[in-house]
């Protein structure tokens, strides 16, 4: 098929990289042009699929020339790493890596002037509708109602709490005139006292194989309402990536996130 979008994978061999090779491998509209890991991974060299023909690499400058897009679940440093030479090449990038700083945030943005950018904590299209359900109901509710978020992740994960669990409190601040860095509280032990009503709670479950889950609750005097979204695969997230490179390959440059891929803005 002419024209398909040339996609090159970081993290290839891990779970999420392997993954997102099996979605790139599946759809019509793409074609898996590299797969990269990290300097001296015993991965390097070995085919990243059965039968596709691409081999692992290191090599980050040949693999990304000629490329449409990067997508990239990986590690803060190795994300920098990859946007830096993303911004050199010309190449798009997909983020969906979690546990960057404000200022590493920042960095992200900025490579938005000179080449197309989806920064998202979680790139499955339900969670990003349940972020636009979040602001409606955090509006709804603006009075009377506490407000916790609850997230459970495999034990693998290595960052507490989740993006993903991280931008549903920040969604939920925002509607509320509230800065979460502000009014988050983040774990409870002891004797605390009463709860601030102006305080967003986080708490996080790590075991197993748990894909992702998380809810927000609003508790109020009689009712309460809570917004859950429950991932059983991985390959929401591959497929929700996939839909970000088709955005950027029309976009031009621009630092965006999923609620732009989607529509949902405004």
């Amino acid at each position: 098929m002419p024209n398909r979008l040339r996609i090159v994978i970081a993290g290839s061999a891990g779970r999420m990289g392997q993954v997102l090779i099996e979605a790139v491998n599946s759809a019509p509209d793409c074609v898996l042009y590299g797969a990269l890991e990290r300097v001296g991974s015993p991965n390097v060299g070995r085919p990243a699929a059965l039968m596709d023909g691409v081999l692992i690499t290191d090599d980050m400058a040949t693999t990304l020339r000629g490329a449409d897009a990067l997508i990239d679940f990986t590690r803060p440093e190795g994300t920098l790493a990859h946007l830096a030479l993303c911004r050199e090449l010309g190449v798009n990038i997909i983020i969906g890596t979690t546990g960057f700083s404000a200022e590493q945030k920042q960095q992200i943005a900025d490579a938005g002037k000179d080449i197309g950018v989806v920064f998202a904590p979680n790139m499955s299209v339900g969670v990003n509708l349940t972020f636009k359900l979040l602001e409606i109901a955090a509006k709804v509710l603006n009075e009377g109602y506490d407000i916790e978020v609850v997230e459970a992740h495999h034990r693998h994960k290595v960052d507490a709490p989740s993006g993903t669990a991280l931008r549903m409190g920040e969604v939920v601040a925002e509607a509320l005139g509230r800065d979460l860095s502000e009014c988050a509280v983040y774990g409870r032990e002891g004797v605390t006292g009463e709860r601030d009503p102006s305080t967003i709670g986080f708490a996080t479950v790590r075991g197993g194989d748990i894909v992702g889950d998380h809810t927000v609750m609003f508790a109020g005097i009689g009712e309460r309402v809570e917004i859950t979204h429950k991932a059983s695969s991985r390959m929401t997230f591959a497929q929700g990536a996939l839909r970000a490179a088709r955005y950027l390959s029309t976009s031009g440059a621009g630092a965006f996130d999923m609620q732009d891929v989607l529509g949902l803005r405004g």
